[in-house]
């Protein structure tokens, strides 16, 4: 296990900055994930940690080593990818077995390493079975334990669970979480899905544009977001974004909607963040601006989309406060008291709330 720090890294292609400037620590044994939108620089900054990439400038250490220009077979580290890269003419245990076999462990031990590792995956009735005869999940475990076997300093995982279906994913995502707490070993997972960030991380680390915008434990990046861009990536369905005036207890649109808030004395013009869970539509006389367009039943939730006088909302409700309000219904708003975002309007970062 090993602390990975990241100090003043850059990565260019040529006049092309893809990340810049990044100051990480990613503590020892703690589960990080970058997390963000497709060019964020997420994978790149993942690879330069693997040395499948070199570092433009900057340092990264594993523990006390500078690693910044070793080879990735000289890291201590084992990366599991989005395609498994299993080798097909080989067995389950002797995929999981092979990074022993490549440092000339004896067969017999390597295989009964890999039998005990298959083993805590629930992969031992699958150990004689090529990767042709197994599901993505137990391709994906296959991978996981050839990771494993290699006892490393620290784990990567690139994107390893978005060719699974979404309740494979689900479950493999928990086995993976399980397998970690387990190892305790520092690992560093890169994913684009916000709600894997959230599920699976000790540290959330969200990138756009090569930068951090922000890094936190998920609760503190869902609850209190740097800025505009964090706030809508985060969270799902996203976060409501209405820019207006507050005055009075009233946050105010420029159709002239007023939409009463707790909004702790703040004053003047502002962009205001409503998370759909915190937006509560009641049921209201004909003449409110606020009409419900559409209605997506989730059992015991349903999802609301509200037009306000032209303005796209978003609510998620339970079922049971749906009484009286169906399509078309004029509703009245109200927000969860404290639950209010407060951005600039021109910068888009957090101003209170």
């Amino acid at each position: 296990m090993a602390t990975v720090r990241f100090s003043g890294v850059n990565k260019a292609y040529g006049t092309t900055s893809v990340v810049s400037d990044l100051d990480l620590e990613l503590p020892d044994g703690s589960f990080t994930v970058l997390v963000g939108p497709s060019g964020c620089g997420k994978s790149t900054s993942l690879r330069m940690l693997a040395g499948l990439e070199t570092v433009t400038s900057g340092t990264i250490t594993i523990g006390d080593r500078d690693v910044t220009h070793l080879q990735p077979r000289d890291r201590d580290i084992a990366m599991v990818f989005q395609n498994y890269a299993l080798y097909p003419h080989l067995t389950v245990a002797e995929n999981i077995a092979f990074p022993l076999r490549a440092t000339k462990t004896p067969r017999r031990e390597a295989l009964a390493r890999a039998a005990t590792i298959a083993e805590s995956l629930g992969l031992a009735k699958l150990l004689a079975r090529k990767p042709k005869d197994l599901s993505g999940g137990q391709q994906q475990r296959v991978a996981i334990g050839r990771a494993i076997i290699r006892e490393p300093s620290v784990f990567l995982f690139d994107e390893p669970l978005s060719n699974l279906d979404a309740k494979l994913r689900v479950e493999t995502r928990t086995e993976l979480l399980q397998i970690q707490r387990r190892l305790g070993i520092t690992s560093v997972y890169v994913t684009h899905d916000q709600e894997e960030a959230m599920t699976l991380s000790d540290r959330m680390i969200v990138m756009r544009d090569g930068r951090i915008a922000q890094q936190g434990t998920p609760q503190e990046v869902y609850s209190r977001p740097a800025d505009t861009f964090v706030a809508t990536f985060v969270g799902s369905p996203k976060m409501n974004l209405l820019e207006g005036v507050l005055s009075a207890g009233n946050f105010t649109l420029s159709n002239g909607f007023a939409l009463p808030v707790d909004a702790d004395g703040a004053q003047g013009p502002v962009t205001l963040g409503v998370r759909p869970d915190d937006l509560l539509p009641t049921a209201a006389a004909a003449d409110s601006a606020a009409r419900v367009a559409l209605i997506e039943h989730l059992g015991p939730r349903a999802i609301v989309t509200l037009d306000v006088g032209g303005t796209e909302l978003t609510s998620v409700v339970e079922t049971a406060r749906l009484t009286g309000i169906t399509e078309g219904t004029a509703v009245d708003l109200a927000v969860r008291a404290g639950a209010c975002h407060l951005f600039d309007t021109v910068t888009g970062r957090r101003v209170a709330g």
